[in-house]
């Protein structure tokens, strides 16, 4: 009865060397030096192929476990602790804790295979590609505004690497807003927000991704429940919802036009040698029209979904950043590190204990309000140093200020890390890096060439042995 033979390469030409031998075509010390084995060992060789034919060839290790393998209980030992403390760990370092907090040794591409097995491991190739079914668009204008900003070197080396934040119509595919920035941060999208929503009015909803503009980041219980960014504290003030991707392929529309932008917007600035951001966004209009007139779609109903601004709704009260404070007996509030006086009007008077609202606007003005209504205020900046007087003309007084200066420069003078990034806001009251600066103080800078070595200069050795025969004279 036929029965299948499974045979190593090594084997195949051992079973070609013992036919010829068979067949007297190679002498049993020839087929030795061809094998490089003993003569007894092909003497051995030919007694099993006599007794069952290739099969006799096989090795009968094939199939058998292996002698040095790990027990049973070694390795359910090990699964089980993978399984209890290590469930989401990778082969390579479950092998490092297991050996490093449970002295178990093992390596692992053993602990791989038995993770695969165990089903605890799913190895890459085995790894399903997750698949992006494609979305339809939405039917009318304004009913979906992808949004997003894409970080590029879009002046190329004429300028720095900037920010580009883009509004995109889902139904249309049209460029509704675009606006350079230094970077993706709160205060540029309040303003790119507040000049789409001025052309254009609100849409049904924004996309956006899982940015820390769009969503909360932080961990706590309060934030993952009714937590808000500034954002999105916004939009929700202008009935606006927002909604988050979970990955970049569902926002595919917005994530493909920044491809195009990074091809022929940056062709653009480049034929037209702008170089600057301020620049680039006056641009910005004249190819918005042009990208829109060539791959604009026309969307299957024509209805806008944009919605006009209600009247009891503030663009610009909405579009800021705002965080609430308590007033003091004495009238003061801090924010930033910045003690705000208000102003003893009647109003204020009735305000110690209360909240009041803090506006920091994108433009740098801040308003303290109660109700809607702005209250005058003085501010007292805890983090200006003593202005000191003017440098006196001697080098070693020069010296010693321009040290005292770069040790002050090194003080931590932070703001608060509760407070909003400046990144984007232009003339705000707490552009002050540090006291020496904010006051004034200018480093006198180094001449250009080289440094005067003034202990070895012979004029000064002179002056200086003057004076000390003067010195010894009026002793």
């Amino acid at each position: 009865m036929p029965c299948l033979v499974t045979l190593s390469q090594n084997e195949l030409h051992r079973l070609e060397a013992v036919q010829k031998i068979r067949e007297r075509r190679l002498s049993v010390v020839q087929a030795a030096e061809l094998l490089r084995l003993s003569r007894a060992q092909v003497h051995r060789l030919l007694q099993a192929y006599d007794r069952d034919g290739a099969a006799g060839l096989a090795s009968k290790k094939r199939g058998q476990p292996s002698n040095r393998r790990h027990t049973e209980d070694f390795r359910n030992e090990a699964l089980d602790l993978v399984r209890e403390h290590y469930v989401d760990f990778g082969p390579t370092l479950a092998a490092e804790k297991l050996l490093e907090r449970h002295q178990i040794g093992i390596s692992k591409e053993t602990l791989r295979q038995w993770m695969t097995e165990a089903g605890i491991w799913t190895s890459r190739r085995e790894r399903k590609r997750q698949l992006h079914q494609p979305r339809g668009r939405r039917d009318c204008l304004g009913e979906l505004v992808q949004i997003d900003g894409s970080h590029h070197w879009w002046f190329e080396n004429r300028g720095p690497k900037c920010a580009l934040l883009v509004f995109i119509d889902d139904a249309t595919g049209q460029l509704l807003h675009l606006r350079f920035a230094a970077s993706e941060n709160t205060f540029d999208y309040f303003r790119a927000a507040k000049a789409y929503l001025s052309d254009w009015g609100k849409p049904l909803a924004f996309y956006s991704d899982k940015h820390g503009i769009f969503r909360t980041t932080h961990g706590s219980e309060l934030d993952r429940t009714s937590g808000m960014t500034q954002f999105g504290r916004a939009l929700y003030e202008l009935n606006i919802d927002i909604i988050c991707a979970n990955t970049p392929q569902a926002k595919g529309r917005v994530e493909r036009a920044n491809q195009t932008l990074q091809d022929r917007l940056v062709k653009e600035l480049r034929l037209r040698g702008i170089s600057t951001i301020e620049a680039a966004n006056a641009f910005a209009p004249e190819f918005m029209a042009d990208f829109n007139t060539r791959f604009g779609k026309e969307p299957r109903n024509p209805k806008n979904m944009h919605r006009p601004l209600a009247d009891h709704e503030q663009l610009d009260g909405a579009m800021c950043h705002k965080e609430f404070r308590t007033v003091s007996q004495a009238l003061t509030l801090r924010y930033d590190k910045v003690l705000f006086i208000l102003d003893p009007t009647a109003l204020a008077k009735r305000l110690p204990g209360k909240k009041v609202v803090v506006c920091d606007y994108p433009d740098g003005r801040l308003e303290v309000t109660h109700d809607g209504i702005a209250l005058p205020y003085r501010t007292f900046d805890k983090l200006r140093s003593v202005h000191r007087t003017a440098v006196i003309e001697n080098k070693r007084l020069d010296a010693a200020l321009l040290m005292v200066a770069e040790m002050q420069e090194g003080r931590e003078l932070k703001r608060s890390q509760h407070a909003p990034r400046r990144t984007g806001q232009t003339d705000h009251m707490f552009g002050i890096p540090d006291g020496s600066v904010g006051n004034g103080y200018v480093k006198r800078g180094r001449k250009p060439g080289r440094r005067t070595d003034f202990m070895n200069d012979p004029a000064v050795i002179a002056r200086r042995e003057q004076a000390l025969a003067r010195l010894e004279a009026a002793e």
